[in-house]
């Protein structure tokens, strides 16, 4: 049966930043549909916890500054020593930096990119690799941005990260999709979060951002939940190197 295969039991789910916003949210909508959840964050991570667990679902919470590529071994040792396999990453963890192009500083370049993209690319390759040792395949999904087909402004260290997240994600399934390894992205519109607070605290800018989303509103966490058990799920067998939009009609407009 078709919904059978959206059904997550029995696979385990690396979820960054998962202690807020569209991570916990991505990270209960798994454990909802049967994933045990391993939280990567650099915070503690109790609310998303007790969600997950309050799903049924066990969790790890692992807490990491991604800024760097040091904790990528204890991601992986510590996931393998608890659930003894790996079968979804979701690349979530993310920061932005509003600044003028004409005055931004390599500090806020440097930040968004090493977090953004660079750590991304390499836990992803290390993710892939223990699939590869592993011989069942995986699922990789990457968080993109309505930014990996717009300019934005005041972001320009954002835009490039998630312009080539996007890229590397097909780069990605090109050259995995035969050890079936399944590499995606999903491209958040303008979701109520942490990071899109400025804009939705500036009166001229939440309007103009609403009057253009044909949904008419925000989006919440809960609204990337089905777009992330569908590519992290059987269901999505035959998806490679897709960014699929989830933007309340943004794009569209």
């Amino acid at each position: 049966m078709i919904l059978d295969k959206f059904s997550l039991k029995g696979k385990v789910a690396i979820v960054t930043g998962a202690s807020r916003g569209i991570g916990r949210g991505i990270a209960v909508g798994l454990a909802e549909a049967g994933a045990q959840i391993v939280g990567v964050a650099t915070r503690k991570m109790e609310e998303t916890k007790a969600q997950v667990e309050g799903v049924g679902a066990d969790f790890l919470g692992i807490e990491a500054d991604l800024s760097s590529l040091d904790p990528i071994e204890e991601i992986i040792s510590r996931t393998l020593e608890k659930f003894g396999h790996i079968d979804i990453l979701v690349n979530n963890a993310g920061i932005i930096r509003r600044q003028p192009s004409l005055e931004f500083s390599l500090e806020n370049w440097d930040q968004v990119i090493n977090i953004n993209l660079r750590t991304a690319f390499f836990l992803a390759q290390a993710v892939a690799r223990q699939f590869v040792k592993q011989g069942a395949g995986g699922k990789i999904i990457n968080i993109a941005s309505m930014l990996s087909f717009q300019g934005g402004i005041l972001v320009p260290s954002y835009t490039a990260s998630k312009s080539a997240l996007a890229g590397v994600t097909k780069t990605m399934a090109n050259e995995w999709a035969k050890y079936n390894i399944n590499v995606n992205a999903i491209a958040p519109g303008y979701i109520a979060t942490d990071n899109t607070a400025p804009l939705r605290e500036d009166p001229d800018r939440n309007r103009s951002i609403l009057e253009r989303i044909p949904a008419g509103r925000w989006g919440s966490p809960d609204d990337l939940k089905g777009a992330a058990v569908f590519l992290a799920s059987a269901a999505a067998d035959y998806l490679h190197g897709h960014i699929l939009a989830v933007d309340g009609g943004w794009l569209a407009r």
